[in-house]
């Protein structure tokens, strides 16, 4: 079924003079109510439609078309300005229109002679088709809606103007209103920024004082650290000199060229001498860590003779394996060259062994050394297995403390000092290596010692 043409023309108005915009106006006043527009859709076409004949009022041929259109689903009542000159309408017209109007622009003549302004509001769905409404709306125009009394029109754009007044007047207090609230939060922001502010300075003069109390304790801690260091080197001194007298002596009753000892005699001797020799090996360790956490302790590389390093252990240790306990230190060893201190890598490997010789009451105690590459260089690692009493895991980082000793039926007849551990992981860190252990209560306790398989010389080397 055919829809009729888009576009119905309702009327032409010829404009010359204030009076044709004045009966344009009520032209459009009836055509909107005739058409169904109402309401403030209604006064913002009639009025801009009268701002635009006011400010063309003059130009050439000027005319208003009224007209129904269709717009895809929606419906137009359109009013368009013709004129036969270049002029245009103010642009405050053309922003007005654009912001107050459902449809509005500027567009060429169809001859190509003058311009034509577009202004149209969308109407409410009609009951009817487009021609018969457009038929009715021709109807009230010609039937004298379009002549009412000026009087009458007046009245009309009185009502509006008291309608439009009242509603800036709401919209006024509503502003009021707004920035009355606006100001109290505005208020309640400021309180809520100098109270924070106030907070912050608290916390801040809270952190510098705390700041300071902690510097001052690390002062106090690096003074004792340096004492500590210092009475460990100073004991140790003072020790050496009646450990050396002591040793010594015992060497000398022992001695073949002496006068002869009966049996008892030379075995508590040997034991003076024994308990001296293990009482100067501790000395040195002590001398050893307070130079290392003076700084002054540094390591001495040198090629290492692995294979001799590892029998003179196993001669050295084996003699104090519990009866039943299997050590284990290997003759195949890696072919590379170890380049390192061969002191400390004794002292760290005699320390780890002896430990776990002195914890284990059956199995085994085993020594593994290999050789691995590594992004970052290659490396030795000598592992330490014993099938010992083992560590709680609440007790494996403290193990590393100086002077610490896991308490417990394990300790019976194997007391220590407590710096066996300690002193191996810090010779492992001058070595530039590390030493790690893992242990399981009842299983016995793994520790893993790695060390560059070249530890540097030095510039003159």
């Amino acid at each position: 079924m055919s829809t009729g043409p888009s576009v119905h023309e309702l009327i032409t108005v010829v404009l010359r003079e204030g009076g044709d915009v004045v009966a344009l106006r009520r032209c459009t006043q009836s055509a909107c109510r005739a058409a169904g527009l109402k309401g403030s859709a209604l006064v913002r076409l009639t009025t801009v439609v009268s701002e635009a004949g006011e400010h063309l009022l003059g130009a050439a041929r000027l005319t208003a078309r009224l007209s129904l259109e269709r717009d895809g689903v929606a419906v137009l009542l359109a009013v368009r300005f013709g004129w036969a000159e270049a002029r245009r309408p103010p642009g405050t017209l053309l922003t007005a229109a654009e912001r107050l109007l459902d449809e509005s622009g500027l567009l060429p003549a169809g001859d190509g002679d003058g311009h034509e302004l577009l202004l149209a509001q969308r109407l409410p769905a009609p009951a009817t088709s487009l021609g018969e409404l457009a038929a009715d709306v021709r109807g009230r125009l010609a039937g004298g809606d379009a002549t009412a009394d000026l009087v009458d029109t007046l009245r009309t754009q009185n009502r509006q103007l008291l309608a439009a007044l009242e509603e800036s007047q709401r919209q006024q207090e509503e502003l009021q209103r707004l920035n009355a609230e606006l100001e109290e939060t505005n208020a309640g922001v400021v309180a809520l920024y100098s109270e924070l502010a106030g907070e912050l300075e608290e916390t801040n003069s809270g952190v510098v004082a705390l700041y300071a109390e902690l510097e001052d304790k690390t002062r106090q801690l690096e003074r004792a650290d340096a004492y500590k260091s210092r009475f460990w080197a100073n004991v140790s001194h003072e020790l050496r000199s009646p450990v050396n007298s002591v040793i010594a002596l015992a060497r000398l009753l022992l001695d073949s060229a002496a006068d002869p000892l009966t049996d008892e005699q030379r075995r508590q001797v040997s034991l003076v001498q024994a308990s001296g020799s293990t009482l100067l090996a501790l000395v040195d360790e002590l001398l050893d860590i307070a130079k290392a956490e003076s700084g002054r302790l540094e390591p001495h590389p040198a090629e290492v003779d692995l294979r001799s390093l590892l029998h003179q252990l196993r001669g050295m240790l084996q003699g104090t394996a519990q009866p039943g306990v299997d050590l284990r230190i290997p003759d195949h060893i890696p072919l590379r060259p170890l380049v390192t201190d061969e002191v400390m890598l004794t002292r760290i490997l005699r320390n780890v062994l002896s430990n776990a010789l002195k914890f284990t009451v059956g199995g085994r105690v085993a020594l593994e050394v290999a050789e691995e590459e590594r992004e970052d260089g290659d490396r030795f690692v000598f592992r330490v297995q014993d099938t010992g009493v083992g560590i709680p895991a609440e007790e494996l980082e403290r193990v590393f403390e100086e002077f610490y000793q896991v308490r417990g039926p394990h300790q019976r007849g194997r007391a220590g000092t407590g710096l066996g551990l300690p002193y191996a992981r810090r010779l492992t860190e001058l070595l530039g290596g590390r030493l790690t252990l893992d242990s399981e209560v009842g299983r016995g306790t793994r520790v893993i010692i790695e060390i560059p398989a070249r530890l540097g010389r030095g510039p003159g080397d």
